[in-house]
């Protein structure tokens, strides 16, 4: 039987707090609890488990994260998760969610945070006729899988080949990035980020154009980034899943810990 309480404690212990070898131009603050990354495609905020404070102590220190980005005209992501405190309670109504929404921030979907074994992922992957996985690092090969997204999702994700490129330039050995081509066309892409000196990497990506879903290339991603891992002594893959992988995720056998909701301030529209 697995330990999720284990599981859940050790992302809490090695996954929050500043992550090793920040890309170029990427700054790493604290600010009483919260730990603040500037300087990416949008801000970023991530906490402990329990910040500590409450009431109009933890106001004053969402609006301080709010001003800081609104100063920079950027957009901000704080970063929650669904077992974190302060939590409502019958003589606290307001959570940190409420209190979140309450100074501007709006809730993007939420996700499941899941935690598998390395070694017992790994394996050879299957993928379907005329698929092929490599390898990449080259800056072409991350704005090919910008573009990729940007229909996936309908929006322009070029700051990812942006992201992608910078974090192969801080640390090579850190990042493995893998195309699921077809016919020379990107079909789906994924990477492994490992947390050096932790027994975790993150498995990021996996979207997959719309007429290639449901064949198995999400399933070839996630096996050929677990032999990575294992190889490389990794002991757990850890996951920020949509609705749509978890259940993929859940038969692999990845353990759910716990959600993740990302709270996003904007600056408002000029005009």
């Amino acid at each position: 039987m697995t330990n999720t309480d284990g599981l859940l404690a050790a992302y809490d212990e090695q996954m929050r707090g500043v992550p090793p070898n920040l890309p170029a131009g990427v700054v790493a603050e604290q600010d009483g609890p919260v730990l603040r990354l500037t300087g990416q495609f949008r801000g970023f905020v991530s906490t402990p488990p329990d910040l500590g404070v409450d009431g109009a102590e933890l106001d004053l220190l969402i609006a301080r994260q709010r001003d800081h980005f609104a100063a920079r005209g950027e957009s901000l992501e704080w970063k929650t998760r669904g077992h974190d405190r302060p939590a409502a309670l019958p003589d606290r109504p307001a959570a940190l969610p409420d209190r979140l929404r309450a100074a501007g921030f709006l809730p993007e979907e939420r996700e499941t945070v899941l935690i598998g074994r390395a070694r017992e992922m790994a394996a050879e992957p299957v993928l379907p006729d005329g698929v092929a996985l490599r390898q990449v690092t080259a800056d072409a090969d991350m704005r090919r899988i910008a573009a990729m997204e940007s229909v996936v999702w309908g929006q322009d994700w070029a700051w990812l080949g942006d992201d992608l490129i910078a974090r192969v330039a801080a640390a090579p050995d850190e990042v493995a990035v893998f195309v699921a081509e077809a016919g020379g066309e990107v079909v789906s892409a994924a990477w492994l980020v490992v947390r050096t000196g932790t027994d975790f990497a993150g498995l990021w990506g996996g979207s997959t154009l719309q007429e290639w879903r449901g064949r198995g290339i999400y399933r070839a991603l996630v096996a050929v980034r677990a032999s990575v891992a294992a190889a490389r002594g990794i002991r757990y893959l850890q996951v920020d899943a949509s609705d749509d992988s978890a259940p993929i995720l859940r038969r692999l056998g990845f353990h759910a810990v716990t959600t993740t909701t990302p709270y996003v301030w904007s600056p408002p529209q000029s005009g």
